[in-house]
């Protein structure tokens, strides 16, 4: 059993990790939340590079377990994540194949980040075809394992203007090459 952080559009490298988990995934919720990770930022390429998405979070209590981090309607941000894939993937392969899918996680309002990332969690795996079960935890797990990077490269839109870029967010894998992801992981 592997288990994951809970992550926003988390990094190619945990998506191949729970794709080679043999007993399932589960998604730790129970842990401390901790400003400035990837459990409100994913990392895009764009054409100015790499491009963090943070989500913007009410200011938790000391000590606070992601499960119980609430999301800030702050900034607008729902709007100026949406427009930043857009420009950044609309001219990607796969892009409007899955706009769709993912169009509603940036209208709708979630109250909690972790149901959040665990709904795009979800969503991706069954775009991608992970059959893996996921689950999540019920008490505090431990410490989160390192994930070796996915070192296969696969196309990237600005790829001739800053090489290819690695263990970017899933979207970019699933923008760049669809349904073939899931061969790369």
């Amino acid at each position: 059993m592997i288990v994951l952080p809970c992550c926003y559009l988390a990094p190619v490298s945990h998506y191949s990790a729970l794709f080679r988990a043999k007993e399932g995934g589960l998604l730790e919720v129970n842990d401390h939340y901790r400003k400035q990770t990837l459990r409100n930022r994913c990392m895009i390429d764009s054409p100015q590079g790499v491009l963090p998405l943070s989500i913007p979070v009410e200011k938790p209590a000391p000590h606070a377990l992601m499960r119980d981090i609430r999301i800030s309607d702050h900034g607008n941000w729902r709007h100026l994540h949406w427009n930043a894939l857009l420009s950044s993937y609309r001219q990607s392969p796969f892009f409007e194949y899955y706009a769709d899918d993912f169009a509603p996680f940036y209208e709708k309002k979630w109250e909690f980040l972790a149901d959040f990332n665990e709904d795009l969690l979800r969503l991706i795996c069954s775009l991608i075809d992970i059959e893996t079960p996921i689950s999540r935890t019920t008490a505090y797990a431990g410490e989160l394992p390192e994930f070796p990077q996915v070192e296969k490269p696969y196309y990237q839109v600005f790829a001739r203007k800053h090489g290819f870029l690695q263990d970017l967010s899933i979207v970019d894998l699933l923008f760049n090459m669809g349904p073939e992801s899931l061969l790369l992981l």
